[in-house]
């Protein structure tokens, strides 16, 4: 009988094949593949297998496409992208699996309602999960010599490459081991990010029962396995739905950002008022200053600024409808960025009321927390009194005493005291909730936070009781929060040394050059100039720090960039909201640098939210941190 179901099932495979509408697979064994090894082969299925357990044809069709890029364009064989463009098949019947096009043009022309089309010299990459039953015996022996892992319960990958021919026939060949490596990365990178299509229920039209997806965009960090790497362990890869105009290497992100299926109906211009109407906003089309009480939002993502209707009819139509879905994922994230342990007003729209509805305003350090003095240079503030003054006359209780921690032991042993959040600090530091001092100390706890929780390298040396060397680039405000650095020395707790050096053409020319000592156990040298030009003669870092960089908003770090990449330095950066870190991350990528510590918030962000002239986006001094060659 099984010889009989056999028989039956590959004289249907015969004419009607695995994959619809383009006939049985090759047969297409990896170990005919020039270069192979056995472990590049197992890894392979382990991707094939991780993929198929994320499931993604329960939702996605072989309607939706899906732009991909894979690291940069200069890494593969002339230079581009083997396949820029996926579909996957078998989510509305048929064998479940993967099509990979040489362009989104190609996978256009093959895709019917009902079946793959066969175009003339058309060229596509195919991955059909099989059962191991009806597999030809060479895929059959290498599943069994080399303990091969299944997909699901009793199916397995078989991949070829396959062309159309004039006549309408198919032919076969092996995929390169350059594709192989390039279908690795994609079947790794699709499990996370395809969970977060959002449904767009206002897209296509209502008699479809195809789900319709927001414009789509996102950026993982995939690693290599040892067997596949070539000199980087990390590839970044780009998931775009739809394609779009593909996702060219250069510093702005949103103009790369695919474009949605349909116009937004029409209330999508309704007045979506969010500002109090003291506040200037700008409009994001046209730039005119208008009271917030005037100023419209999209009421799809309430993301962006407008002066009026007109404004932003126009900008949905050129640009901002490629973004929208992108944006309104942000602010969905606005609770979970809130830090509601705080009990003072965590809003700083105007943040000159802000600090006097705290009775600060233009007091000590809080100075620079507002427009008030930036007639006067970064770190030449007047400085008068004591360590109270410093934190603009708060009560004793109120602020963190300039003293080391008594009884903080590790198993009887001295050592850097490690936190993990706001709560912890302040519980250690006696803190009341009501105390604003984590707005100003968020830049010397992020900094403590990077060398004791993200730099391995620097963690163990402050363990070993060594000195930590840091090049703080673009130093602008922290200039005159030196108190709040000093509690860096407190918390490394009588163990290691760290020397700041504070590198950015803000700095004083006649602070240029001087060193501070503001604990026994942390000084800050002060260097007036661009990092790339002073670097040579400073000594070497164990890790670069750029707090709120703005990558995206000078030219000037191009050449900080290159030479942090040619140093391979362990580098942390932080910015402020969402955006900017997208911004920053294609900066770093057109440099060269991949990024090794995906963009997470950063668990010592500043608790008072600020906005931009023409956005609502969530948005918090040092709100998010990521990094490179960690």
């Amino acid at each position: 009988m099984d010889v009989h179901l056999k028989s039956l099932f590959a004289r249907f495979q015969d004419q009607f094949g695995s994959g619809p509408g383009l006939g049985p697979g090759s047969a297409t064994c990896l170990l005919k593949v020039e270069g192979i090894t056995p472990p590049f082969i197992k890894s392979f299925y382990r991707a094939a297998a991780a993929l198929f357990r994320s499931d993604p044809w329960k939702r996605i069709r072989p309607g939706h496409l899906f732009g991909i890029k894979v690291g940069k364009d200069s890494e593969w064989s002339g230079k581009k992208q083997p396949f820029p463009c996926i579909q996957f098949i078998g989510g509305d019947g048929g064998d479940l699996g993967f099509h990979l096009f040489r362009s989104e043009n190609d996978a256009q022309k093959m895709t019917g309602s009902r079946e793959t089309i066969r175009v003339p010299n058309v060229e596509l990459l195919r991955l059909t999960y099989e059962l191991e039953s009806v597999m030809f015996p060479s895929n059959k022996k290498i599943i069994k010599s080399f303990s091969l892992e299944v997909s699901g319960t009793n199916r397995f990958p078989v991949i070829d490459v396959a062309r159309c021919t004039q006549s309408g026939g198919l032919q076969f060949r092996n995929p390169t081991l350059e594709e192989l490596r390039f279908v690795y990365a994609v079947m790794r990178a699709i499990p996370l990010v395809h969970p977060l299509l959002q449904q767009d229920n206002g897209a296509g039209p209502k008699w479809s029962s195809m789900i319709y997806f927001e414009p789509f965009i996102e950026t993982v960090d995939v690693q290599w396995p040892p067997e596949m790497a070539k000199g980087n362990d990390l590839v970044a890869v780009t998931v775009l739905h739809p394609p779009g105009q593909g996702y060219e290497e250069k510093s702005s992100s949103t103009t790369s950002t695919p474009t949605k299926y349909s116009e937004p109906p029409e209330e999508t211009f309704a007045d979506v008022k969010l500002s109090s109407s003291a506040v200037l906003r700008q409009c994001l089309a046209c730039e005119k200053e208008v009271h917030g009480d005037k100023s419209i939002s999209c009421t799809r993502c309430n993301a962006v600024v407008y002066c009026g209707a007109l404004c932003q009819n126009q900008h949905w139509k050129e640009e901002h409808k490629s973004v929208c879905g992108f944006y309104r994922a942000m602010m969905e994230k606005e609770e979970e960025l809130a830090m509601k342990i705080f009990i003072f007003p965590c809003f700083a729209d105007q943040p000159c009321k802000w600090l006097e509805s705290l009775n600060i305003h233009q007091k000590g350090m809080w100075r620079r927390k507002c427009s008030c003095y930036s007639h006067c240079p970064y770190g030449l503030l007047p400085v008068k009194g004591g360590p109270r003054d410093s934190w603009g006359g708060l009560d004793d209780d109120e602020y963190p005493s300039d003293s080391p921690f008594h009884n903080h032991l590790r198993d009887s042993i001295s050592s850097p005291i490690l936190l993990s959040g706001w709560s912890e600090y302040y519980n250690l530091r006696s803190l009341p909730m009501s105390s604003p001092v984590a707005d100003i100390l968020s830049h010397s706890l992020t900094v403590h936070y990077i060398l004791t929780a993200l730099s391995i390298s620097s963690k163990n040396l402050l363990l070993k009781g060594k000195e930590v060397i840091v090049h703080y680039l673009g130093p602008e405000g922290e200039l005159d929060w030196m108190p709040a650095f000093a509690e860096i020395g407190h918390l490394l707790n009588g163990t290691g040394n760290i020397q700041i050096i504070m590198v950015g053409p803000e700095v004083p020319t006649n602070l240029s050059g001087t060193t501070s000592g503001i604990s026994s156990r942390v000084r800050v040298n002060l260097v007036r100039g661009l990092y790339q030009d002073e670097a040579t003669y400073l000594s070497s870092p164990h890790v670069v720090i750029a707090l709120n960089c703005g990558l995206e908003s000078y030219g000037s770090w191009s050449g900080a960039l290159e030479l942090i990449k040619s140093m391979g330095i362990p580098a942390f950066f932080t910015d402020q909201s969402e955006i900017s870190c997208a911004n920053a991350k294609q900066v770093l990528r057109s440099a060269g640098l991949q990024i090794t510590l995906p963009v997470t918030p950063n668990p010592f962000r500043s608790p008072v939210r600020n906005r931009g002239a023409s956005s609502n986006l969530p948005s918090y001094s040092n709100g998010f941190v990521f990094g490179v060659n960690t």
